[in-house]
């Protein structure tokens, strides 16, 4: 990386010198402007209003138009506003994290250590560790005094641009001020699609498919030239519209949850169900029939078992009473 400022960190009394590189790059694929016609390049010259020559860019100044005056400022007379000359990143108060509105965050930088010794650093780094606090800064780059927020990631302070108060627009939307009311069952499965989708935040999962793309577009047009066929490249016909369909809101929760747990599309969920509830209505019946057929034969074999046993009840009966007399017999020759 290059520095591309260097400058010091002001922390009351201590003076922490550091270089300054861009934390963020740009990966986006340059396009420049042709002629449809002939494919010839499009540029852009500087070329003045009154004598219609080009300018140099070293020749040229700016100017503030105000009410039909214009007051002409040259280079050498913005480079000697104070703020454009100071290379101070001052520390002008220490505040929670939580308390900055990430509507305000702009660009980040790194800052490196810019000195022998790095102490005077990583002191300043261990009393934001130490307050888990953020350290809010004012800095002049790039002919504009700006205002940021001094934090840590990992080992390396990190200065966070941050927009003015008067920069964030406030906002006012006539549609929100309506009374909508929201059921408690739209609340509950919006709370549940939330939760099939909760996860932790992993940059590296996400890619930026329209970049991909344009290289996908622009190595099959290399290979293919004027024969191109986009929809044949993508696989999908070209500037493909979504259906504009609108559909009920509880709906498409509905769907949304059943495509999340399933992992199937709302619309491959309906086989799904048609198929399911005659198999459990095939279930209930074969248990049916099977209780049923269970039932029916039980009086048949009641009255069976009671047929057996009645012959064999009633012989038993008969041998008793047979038995009887005879044995009152042998008792009275006993006795006699």
């Amino acid at each position: 990386m290059r520095a591309i400022w260097k400058g010091a960190i002001a922390f009351g009394l201590v003076n922490v010198p550091v270089k300054v590189y861009s934390a963020t790059e740009d990966h986006d694929i340059s396009l420049h402007q042709v002629h449809n016609a002939d494919g010839g390049r499009i540029r852009y010259q500087r070329r003045c209003e009154v004598c219609s020559k080009i300018v140099d860019y070293e020749d040229i100044d700016k100017a503030y138009e105000d009410d039909g005056r214009t007051v002409v400022l040259s280079r050498e007379e913005l480079k000697s506003i104070p703020a454009e000359n100071s290379h101070e990143i001052d520390v002008v108060q220490f505040v929670p994290a939580e308390q900055l509105d990430p509507m305000m965050f702009e660009k980040s930088y790194y800052l490196e250590p810019d000195s022998k010794s790095p102490k005077a650093y990583v002191l300043l780094r261990r009393a934001l560790e130490d307050t888990d606090r953020v350290a809010i800064v004012q800095f002049a780059l790039r002919d504009k005094t700006r205002l940021g927020a001094l934090r840590i990631r990992g080992d390396v302070l990190v200065l966070q641009g941050l927009l003015w108060a008067d920069e964030v627009r406030e906002a006012s939307f006539p549609s929100l001020e309506t009374t909508i009311r929201i059921s408690a069952q739209e609340r509950e499965m919006s709370a549940a699609l939330v939760d099939s989708m909760a996860a932790d935040f992993e940059p590296d999962q996400f890619t930026d498919d329209y970049q991909l793309q344009l290289r996908q577009l622009i190595e099959a047009k290399l290979e293919k030239g004027e024969s191109l066929d986009t929809e044949e490249t993508f696989g999908v016909p070209a500037a493909e519209a979504g259906s504009g369909e609108v559909i009920d809101l509880m709906e498409a929760l509905k769907r949304s949850l059943e495509k999340k747990r399933g992992g199937g599309a709302a619309s491959a969920d309906e086989p799904a169900k048609s198929t399911t509830k005659p198999a459990a209505r095939s279930a209930a019946t074969k248990s049916t029939e099977a209780k049923s057929t269970a039932a029916k034969p039980a009086p048949k074999a009641a009255a069976r078992t009671a047929a057996k046993a009645a012959p064999k009840t009633a012989s038993r009966a008969t041998a008793t009473k047979t038995a009887a007399p005879k044995t009152a017999a042998r008792s009275a020759r006993k006795e006699a």
